[in-house]
């Protein structure tokens, strides 16, 4: 069973990563399913561009604030997990600024921006504003 659950888990993280391509003149925003992000299963470094939206923090490869640094055209992947039933965004703040999600509850929602363009993104929650905040950095 458990070795079942870990193939499944690879099959989910591969079938993300393969829908993480694509293309556009800005960073757009898009996605608002249930699906599962990046950086589920196996216990290695999540891939570039996955974000953990948790119970009041963003969180990158285990630091919180969430800092994601990428490279032009990579897709970033929000994932709600452990939010305890509390509602949460992704909502950029300044400038070069992104598409904002709408404010979303529940474990395995997810949000996906293509950044295309390098610069610092800011954003934070705008249930929790910036107590609760990360930077995407595209090169």
């Amino acid at each position: 069973m458990r070795h079942a659950a870990l193939r499944l888990s690879s099959l989910i993280v591969a079938g993300v990563l393969a829908g993480c391509g694509g293309s556009s003149t800005g960073p757009s925003g898009g996605g608002n399913g249930g699906g599962v992000g990046g950086g589920v299963g196996g216990g290695g470094t999540p891939p570039a561009g996955a974000v953990t939206v948790g119970n009041d923090f963003f969180s990158a490869g285990g630091a919180a604030p969430a800092v994601t640094t990428v490279p032009a055209g990579t897709t970033v992947t929000w994932t709600w997990t452990n939010t305890g039933g509390v509602s949460h965004s992704v909502q950029s703040v300044g400038t070069p600024s992104f598409a904002s999600s709408g404010i979303k509850a529940g474990e395995g929602s997810t949000y996906q921006v293509t950044f295309t363009t390098p610069g610092t993104y800011r954003y934070d929650c705008a249930v929790h504003g910036t107590a609760m905040s990360g930077t995407v950095v595209v090169q």
